[in-house]
């Protein structure tokens, strides 16, 4: 475990592997509501003599949590100055979840700097609320109501105590459930998670954020020279990208593989860790990235 000085404020992060390390770092980046701790059994999986790096998220597992807004910007600032701070000049990179938008985001900024991108279940392009999951619409509904979302959220902790097990598909142990839990003790330290949720791109609203999504959604069909890798899996409804996501990855995203990896929930390297280092080392070493 790290820490680094990023904007005035602490970042944690994971690490293996050394500096030194031949090849183009690959860096982990995770989702709502969880950290660096997701990918606990994934880093250390990845083969070769790769460098490894998952950063906590601003404001959420063991990272400052600064007086900011947690907008998909502030997030996308933070995570521009965290691989500045320590000088990943090129990175290939690898998101879940909103880690996999800020993945596709930095990408498309800095299209000179990105290896490859690696990403499960997340968030592919805009939608509508026809497009939501019908499971899902009800809740989300709530969370983006004022009042109503602060209470779930801030006051009830909806997303640690109810939300997070239910995208496990093999269970969350209380060890590793108090390892997520423990940033959030206070209801405002709980606001990260809000505003993350309150993010979702639905019915063209947040703007800022759509707009942002539609810009890598043309980077993600035109680079051509970026090499691209979908994890896909089964079973859980809680899963974000089904065969009919997946189909439209393949259709709009260019350069792209896919590689099946089983059962899992929406948190699916809780699942599948294994099957991911696996999925992601082979990838690299076909495209010479990060060995």
């Amino acid at each position: 475990m790290s820490t680094i000085n990023v904007l005035g404020s602490t970042m944690y992060y994971e690490e293996l592997g050394t500096a030194s390390a031949s090849g183009v770092p690959l860096v982990f980046l995770h989702g709502n509501p969880t950290s660096s701790h997701l990918w606990r059994h994934v880093l250390p999986a990845i083969g070769g003599s790769r460098r490894v790096l998952a950063p906590d998220l601003i404001g959420m597992g063991r990272s400052e949590k600064p007086e900011i807004d947690y907008s998909f910007a502030d997030h996308a600032r933070y995570l521009d100055a965290w691989i500045d701070a320590l000088g990943l000049d090129e990175v290939v990179l690898v998101g879940t979840d909103w880690g996999g938008a800020l993945a596709f985001d930095w990408a498309a900024r800095h299209p000179e700097r990105v290896q490859g991108v690696a990403f499960m279940e997340t968030i592919l392009k805009p939608m509508s609320w026809d497009e939501f999951p019908a499971g899902a619409r009800s809740r989300w509904e709530a969370i983006k109501t004022p009042g109503v979302g602060e209470e779930l959220v801030l006051d009830k902790n909806l997303f640690i105590e109810n939300s997070l097990k239910q995208t496990v598909l093999t269970g969350l142990s209380e060890e590793n459930l108090a390892v997520y839990r423990a940033p959030y003790p206070t209801r405002e330290s709980r606001r990260p998670m809000l505003e993350w949720a309150r993010t979702m791109p639905l019915d063209g609203e947040p703007a800022q954020a759509v707009a942002r999504i539609k810009e890598y959604g043309d980077w993600l069909a035109d680079s051509a020279g970026v090499p691209k890798l979908l994890l896909t899996f089964d079973t859980s409804p809680t899963l974000m990208i089904d065969e009919a996501a997946a189909a439209w990855c393949a259709e709009h995203i260019s350069a792209l593989e896919t590689v099946h990896c089983g059962p899992a929930g929406h948190q699916a390297p809780e699942d599948r860790p294994e099957e991911i280092a696996a999925a992601i080392t082979a990838w690299a070493d076909r495209q010479g990235l990060g060995a």
